[in-house]
């Protein structure tokens, strides 16, 4: 009998286990679909699917959001386009609230969207929250020359990680000698994190070493 309920619990953590992150993936999924289909909302009723087709079609939000984001690229990449975007950012800038928001976004989303970027370049090991523990962090630069100049030595900035949710953490400014490189991707370090520490990172094949001749 206990061999029996021990198979069933086994089974069923086994169940949970498989579609729990299915799940999860078709909600955040369906969420966003939700979110950008509202988004037809802002066409006059004659443009929208309801009038041409006489019912809803889930996901035609999510084409309208994509056509939009397409147009606002092709046309922010010649020069009237340019003028536009950044008549768009001066106005912006002179709301008191939205300026603080706005550009504080611009700077993450340029940071970490653009080709130039460095933002999470490497996996790093950190002493954190004492000299007795580790955990990872992800390299994102240099001090700044205003913060720079008040530092002794060279050090960098890197950004520590919460688990299971990465996108809160803090950012430090550690001693370039006080960090150590890892030998893992920074996707391989962001799913160790989720993961709590469940999902180890593949060990990467050590090549054979080469025989010296004496």
């Amino acid at each position: 009998m206990t061999q029996g309920k021990l198979t069933l619990k086994a089974c069923l953590l086994t169940g949970v286990l498989i579609w729990l992150p299915f799940a999860v993936t078709l909600w955040v999924l369906d969420m966003v679909i939700s979110t950008m289909d509202s988004m037809i909302n802002w066409l006059p009723m004659a443009l929208q699917p309801t009038h041409w087709f006489g019912m809803h079609i889930p996901g035609s939000g999510l084409v309208l959001a994509l056509l939009i984001v397409l147009m606002t690229g092709f046309l922010a990449a010649n020069m009237l386009g340019q003028k536009v975007v950044g008549l768009w950012e001066a106005m912006l800038g002179r709301i008191p609230v939205v300026k603080t928001i706005y550009n504080s976004v611009k700077q993450v989303s340029d940071t970490l969207l653009s080709g130039s970027g460095q933002a999470f370049s490497k996996a790093l090991l950190v002493q954190f929250p004492h000299q007795d523990a580790w955990t990872i962090a992800f390299l994102t630069g240099k001090p700044g020359p205003g913060v720079a100049e008040h530092l002794n030595g060279d050090y960098v900035s890197v950004y520590v990680p919460t688990t299971p949710n990465p996108t809160s953490g803090y950012m430090m400014l550690v001693a370039r000698s006080a960090v150590r490189e890892l030998d893992m991707s920074v996707d391989d370090a962001l799913k160790y994190i989720i993961s709590m520490g469940v999902v180890a990172p593949a060990a990467k094949p050590v090549p054979p070493s080469t025989p010296t001749s004496r």
